[in-house]
């Protein structure tokens, strides 16, 4: 498992000459509960075991020093330097940024990291990449924020630099998993409970698009427009805080009241604030037939409704709908490309995927890719 962890600490020693601090920093998977985290909904989302390994240690100078193994660029500047960049390098500048903002001295340091987290896979890699930074920054600053609090403040970093107007679900996921355990997260006010994942005799797989289109980023933000102006439409008299407020029979009230598109977004999102309800209780009650039959209900709202499907994760939400060893399945993350999450039965998932990739390369010309992943714990030290 710590493989890739003994490469970043090999390659930090090999370049800083020192011993580092090592973090891993979990991608999450989401079982249901999509696009609503922005909008007081619940999502169920866990930590995985793919993610980031971070290397960090104080260098006694005014440099950071920066390298991302992934894509072979470093990071060289003065503490006093902090500032907007481009690329992967927004995230983790806007993370000490945001330690900044809070008035908490930037020292310099040394810092490598990598991991296994594909790009544009919707397993959320830039909460990872915030993640691991924030907790070894709060560990060698001695920042004194707790988990929620990292959390909250690694939501604000991708607010800021990178410009993603993001929920809080994939960084409090990041930083509060357990392992055999998702968490049913009210994005309102942030209570929680931890649910068990008890999926005996099945599997959670990734199919990996291997798409991502353009859309994705430029379209997030405007779903969110989407949602808040047709909050404010159906409230009127403003009485309505919350999409929480609203029933289903009630959105549908206001279909010819309103512009299509506006009312497709509302649906959607009332529909799926009601959906992880239930899923909550499926998956306490142990019936996975249920889990399964709301993920491929998401999926159809997220592809119809609220609009962030594509072609391709289209065909493969099929594929596995007209499979009987696979329970339930949806595209996950922010749509446009990316992963289906499917819970299949453990004894057929190589059919499955053998059957997919066979089906989505004569469609689309492309090789698709699969993950067996399992939950985890959030963000933490390792001891190697």
């Amino acid at each position: 498992m710590h493989t890739i962890a003994n490469e970043i600490k090999a390659g930090f020693i090999q370049r800083y000459g020192t011993e580092p601090r090592m973090y891993f920093s979990p991608g999450r998977i989401n079982i249901i509960g999509e696009h609503v985290d922005y909008n007081d909904g619940f999502v169920m989302p866990a930590a995985i075991d793919k993610g980031l390994y971070y290397a960090v240690a104080l260098n006694d100078s005014d440099r950071i020093n920066m390298y991302s193994t992934d894509y072979d660029e470093e990071i060289d500047l003065a503490t006093d330097e902090i500032a907007k960049s481009e690329g992967w390098k927004n995230y983790v500048l806007s993370v000490l940024n945001e330690f900044v903002k809070l008035g908490i001295t930037i020292k310099g340091f040394n810092c490598v990291f990598g991991g296994d987290i594909p790009q544009g896979s919707g397993m959320s890699s830039s909460a990872a990449v915030e993640g691991g930074l924030a907790m070894g920054m709060n560990d060698l600053f001695n920042a004194g924020l707790d988990r929620i609090g990292l959390a909250r403040l690694c939501q604000r970093a991708e607010h800021g630099y990178p410009g993603v107007q993001c929920g809080i679900m994939d960084q409090f996921a990041n930083m509060m998993g357990l392992e055999d355990q998702v968490i049913l997260l009210d994005c309102m006010d942030l209570s929680y409970e931890y649910f068990p994942l008890d999926i005996e005799g099945y599997a959670i797989v990734l199919l990996n698009s291997k798409v991502h289109h353009s859309l994705a980023s430029s379209e997030y933000n405007t779903r969110r427009k989407q949602c808040m102006q047709g909050l404010e439409q159906i409230s009127a008299g403003g009485a309505l805080k919350s999409f929480r407020d609203l029933t289903v029979a009630e959105v549908k009230s206001w279909k010819d009241k309103i512009e299509e598109q506006i009312y497709k977004r509302c649906l959607y999102v009332v529909e799926e604030i009601f959906r992880t309800k239930n899923a909550s209780v499926a998956l306490a009650k142990k019936d996975l037939e249920r889990l399964g039959a709301l993920m491929f209900e998401t999926h159809d709202g997220l592809s119809k409704l609220y609009e962030v499907s594509c072609k391709e994760l289209d065909l493969l939400v099929n594929i596995a709908r007209n499979d009987n060893s696979v329970l339930g399945a949806r595209l996950m993350g922010g749509g446009f490309g990316g992963c289906t999450i499917n819970i299949v039965e453990e004894n057929s998932v190589n059919d499955f995927v053998e059957k997919a990739s066979v089906m989505y390369k004569d469609q689309f010309d492309i090789e698709l890719e699969s993950y067996l992943v399992k939950t985890s714990k959030g963000t933490h030290i390792l001891s190697l």
